[in-house]
């Protein structure tokens, strides 16, 4: 099978040409994290209880109990019980308000310690609850905050807690270390390094209430999430057979949430794609690319594609679970996001061996690939042009062609007067390849001609008085390798028979 080739000069210019899969992807994972660095993650990363929700049908008579800060803060101190306990739960009501709850008036009250304090009430678990729902909603707010939560020592009684006997007890401890671990991965190694995950594992059944298992579900993917540095190996081994199970789980919640931990963990190197790969996770993955809610599609799909940023093993298996039967129908998805997910997880197909790419073309994929590139959005586009740009770096001559075949040419002659320049250099680079096919092939005149009629020679043209240099420099040189006097000639002999 003949391959591609080109001057030196030009191999220095385009940066994937002359590098393995396995560099090209590495090259695209940084890409991606540039392309989404303004994009805020889906998904919450703390969340504060405003459920009014009682312990003990009990507590109702307490509901018109309104007491000042200052009668809150002598209340928690009180060794009476009862009064604690009211002041307790005055203190939760406060921290509970759906609009601007003074988080940061009770933690500057001092009442932190105490409410940890009260954590440890063994005796009294309506206190124990309320005291853990109001550190739950500090802990939701902004880094001091929560900050003050942990120093306050409150991450190893709470631990402590998911072995209550008292379900709702134990559940609000869960949320209240879900938000801490949520902050950052200080306070998420804090959380792991209190060996909080054996006692969230011992929970995970199918016995459990659904709304509970959801809290789970979100704290185990707060352990799971940040990278700088990632969660240990040692943690992740842990989490990793309780996230397998529910991802089984039919309720939409426990997946989304499952899913979003699997894709943190997937981000990275090809170790932890494979951690993750070797629990056996992936035809369920793909099972969900197809669903129908956005907030299981999203982070599954995330989650594929960071798989085939892997070693081409990697990308192997995910293509054998059957991603290639999803992703183009993705490419027409009507969320432009998805779109944008799906066109990037083809770019790291595409960057694989000639099998990968060929299986890319027997799945349908061009079409849908070229209609993004002449109607997507921008950020759409952008992705199917890396796309093409790896198809064609490491194609075959014959896979070219048919890349030329499907209509690719003319969404990317239109694409070279976008502002974005590093793009442009892409596409020059791709009509410059795909020329050198034709050549391989004896078909150099008609590819020209081809581009030619499609206004592309005009366009390259123009950009030879291109500001940037790069670009103007690499529209020359394909001037000068291909568009040079014997294709001149070829036109004008073309020109004088239609006249």
């Amino acid at each position: 099978m003949p391959t591609l080739d080109a001057p030196e000069e030009r191999l220095r210019k385009f940066k994937y040409r002359g590098k393995d899969a396995s560099a090209r992807r590495q090259q695209r994972i940084a890409v991606s994290l540039e392309l989404r660095k303004a994009k805020k993650d889906e998904q919450a990363l703390k969340r504060r209880n405003i459920t009014d929700v009682s312990l003990d049908p009990s507590d109702q008579q307490t509901k018109g109990v309104s007491l000042t800060l200052q009668e809150i803060i002598s209340g928690v101190n009180a060794s009476d019980p009862e009064l604690c306990f009211q002041a307790t739960q005055a203190a939760r009501k406060m921290l509970s308000r759906e609009k601007n709850p003074p988080l940061k008036l009770i933690v500057d009250a001092g009442l932190i310690p105490r409410l940890v304090e009260l954590l440890k009430s063994s005796l009294h678990p309506r206190l124990q609850f309320e005291a853990a729902w109001a550190l739950t909603n500090i802990a939701s707010g902004a880094s001091e905050l929560t900050r003050a939560v942990v120093v306050g020592g409150a991450i190893q009684p709470l631990v402590e807690l998911l072995s209550s006997p008292h379900m709702t007890v134990c559940e609000q401890a869960v949320w209240a270390l879900g938000n801490i671990a949520g902050d950052g991965p200080e306070f998420r190694d804090n959380v792991i390094a209190s060996d909080a995950i054996p006692h969230l594992l011992t929970l995970v059944s199918s016995s459990i209430p659904v709304p509970f298992l959801r809290n789970i579900a979100w704290t185990l993917s707060n352990l799971c999430r940040n990278k700088n540095p990632y969660p240990s190996d040692h943690a992740v081994k842990q989490m990793l057979p309780a996230l397998f199970y529910l991802l089984g789980h039919p309720d939409r919640e426990v997946l989304s949430d499952t899913c979003w931990a699997l894709s943190y963990l997937t981000d990275g190197c090809d170790a932890r794609i494979g951690q993750v790969v070797d629990t056996g996770v992936l035809p369920r993955l793909v099972e969900l690319m197809s669903s129908s809610e956005l907030n299981i599609l999203t982070p599954s799909l995330r989650t594929v594609g960071n798989i085939v940023t892997g070693t081409d093993h990697q990308t192997q298996l995910a293509l054998d679970a059957g991603i290639l039967g999803v992703l183009p129908q993705l490419l027409t998805h009507p969320r432009p996001s998805i779109q944008k997910e799906a066109a990037w997880a083809l770019s790291n197909v595409a960057a694989g061996p000639r099998q990968h790419i060929q299986r890319l073309i027997a799945c349908g994929a061009l079409p849908p690939l070229v209609t993004v590139l002449k109607n997507g959005e921008f950020k759409v586009q952008k992705e199917a042009v890396w796309t093409v740009a790896n198809f064609t770096t490491g194609g075959s001559v014959e896979q070219l062609i048919q890349l030329v075949q499907a209509g690719v040419l003319e969404p990317l002659i239109n694409l070279l007067t976008i502002p974005d320049n590093k793009m442009v250099i892409i596409i020059l680079d791709v009509l410059f390849f795909i020329l050198q096919a034709a050549e391989k092939i004896s078909q150099k005149e008609n590819m020209c001609l081809l581009i030619e009629g499609l206004g592309g020679l005009d366009r390259i043209e123009a950009l030879q008085l291109h500001e940037n240099h790069q670009v103007a420099l690499t529209a020359l040189n394909i001037i000068e390798r291909h568009f040079s006097e014997p294709f001149s000639r070829a036109l004008q002999v073309l020109c004088c028979c239609c006249c």
